[in-house]
């Protein structure tokens, strides 16, 4: 039997054909691979395309494997309610609302989507298998409005800020007087809106609005101690005004209601107004040059007429108010200034008198009062506070402002007036009928109501709901001139006597813009009155009357046409029958 032969022996054909054939089971095998390979990441790409990742949540709301058009069903669903909720922000006691329209906010719930990274077709293996095992937390995305959300933010801050009261002295009677520094606080406008923003639309109850408190510039202590160093010495003595040869000298009395201690640049210091000294001043300083008279309109003859103003030579008083600063704290020769006198002008020229267009007669009222001495005296005081008062245009009319409180300093004595729905006796008794008159010649000249209250009772001798009652200083009687000229007050009294009524008279002269009429419904809601027993030395007795309410028309008219229409309702009490008496002890009267 011969030896088999060695590979060596055997050639170079038969080797290749061994390497041929290894090669080809290679290939085979390779192909076989690929072929598992594609068929996964084939299976994996149709597992994981249109998928959001498996652990996905948005806003805590599960939908990790689910197709984008299910993921956007589920959060249409899950988010409806919530999203339509109002946003509700609280500080302490009270709740702001905003509904999602008025806080410019909406679910974008295909935004919500796609920042979870899901497409429609998925390639990248790494990106299949993050789909596959992947766990990720997203908000819900927002559409904001934020033109609409600062609006709503900053109208918040609106109602919930308030400045900081810085410390202050003020000089009333010539004497100091602190207000106490005051923290302020101010909203956190734009951590508010984030705080909308992160919030919406599943956690935007109760959000707690974040507020900062505001500190005043200067403390209490430091407030303190500019009273001993500032403003006690301002008004240890005399200001000496030096003008050439002449010197006038300016009592604290003087410059004390001009005078104040404020913060400027973070510090205390002493601040004098010019216009509150320009009066004292020029009475203090008549001796030094001649004071300037400013136009005005007086009525002379029935007619409007305007007196031209005056310049004048004298002491200016924003020089004055500037140089008596450093001086307020000195003392002896040291509180001296010296001044230049110079040409004065009118506050109100000629010309500024004559673009009020006060021309003509606009509307009068007229009321009457049976004779009282306080009545004379009060009225016929208040009317004279009032008289040639000037309103331009926009100017708003207060009565209590323009007369000031009933004092017996300011001319007014002891008379009778209604407190707490019965007749006392009081400082300033009767006034009243010269806001009822003022109110009717406002009423009638077409000037805005800005605020009046009836009596809380009908007093027959004034019109059915056209009339109004002053108290110092709480209740006020206010009007505003809202023609485009000027209205000048004209008031004065009749007197009365024993054996006749006085009058109260208010003319209001400018230029004619309606024609006003007045109209009255029938009284309804009556309510009868009580009896009340009153054993005091103060009681007035009184006859009970009715109370109901009624509603007052006003019609505007121009060229004949009606232009506008109004409805004021007057609610008066019924006036409970005084007796001036103790209360019988069986409850029945007498």
């Amino acid at each position: 039997m011969a030896p088999t032969p060695t590979l060596s022996e055997q050639g170079p054909m038969f080797a290749e054909q061994r390497n041929a054939r290894g090669n080809r089971i290679a290939l085979l095998v390779l192909g076989v691979v690929v072929l598992l390979v594609s068929g996964v990441y084939l299976a994996l790409h149709f597992a994981t395309s249109d998928k959001l990742p498996a652990g996905t949540t948005i806003g805590g709301i599960d939908v990790g494997m689910s197709s984008i058009d299910d993921a956007r069903d589920t959060l249409t669903k899950e988010l409806a309610a919530p999203a339509k909720e109002p946003v509700r922000i609280v500080r302490g006691k009270k709740t702001f609302e905003l509904t999602p329209e008025e806080a410019g906010v909406a679910v974008d719930v295909d935004a919500s989507i796609a920042q979870t990274g899901a497409d429609t077709s998925v390639w990248n293996p790494f990106t299949m298998l993050d789909i596959l095992l992947g766990e990720e937390a997203y908000p819900v995305a927002l559409d904001v409005d934020e033109s609409t959300l600062s609006s709503a933010v900053a109208s918040i801050a609106d109602d919930t800020d308030r400045e900081v009261a810085e410390g202050r002295i003020d000089f009333p009677d010539a004497k100091p007087e602190v207000s106490e520094p005051k923290a302020g606080r101010a909203v956190d406008q734009e951590a508010t809106a984030a705080l909308v923003r992160d919030s919406y639309p599943l956690k935007h109850t109760d959000l707690k609005l974040p507020v900062d408190p505001v500190e005043p510039s200067v403390s209490s202590d430091e407030i303190a101690a500019a009273v001993s160093e500032i403003a006690e010495p301002a008004i240890s003595a005399p200001v000496t005004i030096v003008a050439g040869d002449k010197t006038a000298d300016l009592e604290p009395e003087d410059f004390a209601p001009a005078l104040s201690v404020q913060v400027e640049d973070g510090e205390l210091a002493p601040v004098v107004d010019p216009k509150k000294l320009a009066e004292p001043l020029s009475e203090a300083t008549k001796e030094i040059g001649t004071p300037a008279k400013d136009a005005t309109v007086v009525i002379r003859s029935g007619k409007p007429v305007v007196v031209p103003g005056k310049s004048g030579v004298g002491v200016v008083p924003s020089e004055v108010a500037t140089k008596i600063v450093p001086v307020l704290t000195k003392s002896g020769d040291e509180r001296t200034l010296e001044v230049e006198p110079k040409k004065k002008e009118p506050d109100v020229t000629t010309k500024d008198v004559q673009k009020l267009g006060i021309v003509e007669k606009v509307s009068s009222f007229t009321t009457n009062f049976p004779y009282a001495e306080y009545r004379n005296v009060n009225q016929g005081r208040a009317a004279q506070l009032v008289n040639g008062t000037i309103l331009e245009p926009g100017e708003t009319f207060s009565f209590n402002e323009t007369v000031g409180e009933r004092t017996v300093a300011n001319g007014f004595t002891t008379g009778t007036m209604i407190s707490n729905g019965v007749f006392r006796e009081d400082l300033g008794g009767g006034v009243s009928q010269v806001a009822t008159t003022l109110y009717n010649a406002g009423f009638f000249a077409g000037l805005e109501d800005v605020t009046h209250k009836p009596h809380s009772f009908y007093i027959s001798r004034y019109p059915v709901g056209r009339e109004a009652t002053v108290a110092w200083p709480s209740v006020d009687l206010k009007f505003k001139n809202t023609t485009d000229h000027g209205i000048l007050i004209q008031a004065w009294v009749n007197r009365s006597t024993p054996g006749r009524q006085g009058s109260m008279n208010v003319v209001m002269w400018g230029t004619k813009k309606w024609d006003i009429s007045a109209g009255l419904s029938s009284r309804r809601n009556a309510r009868s009155p009580a009896t009340r027993y009153d054993a005091s030395d103060k009681c007035v007795p009184q006859a009970g009357v009715a109370g109901f309410d009624v509603d007052v028309y006003r019609t505007f008219k121009k060229d004949g046409k009606v232009v506008k229409r109004e409805t004021i309702t007057a609610r008066y009490n019924a006036a409970d029958n005084v007796k001036c008496q103790p209360a019988p002890k069986d409850g029945k009267g007498d």
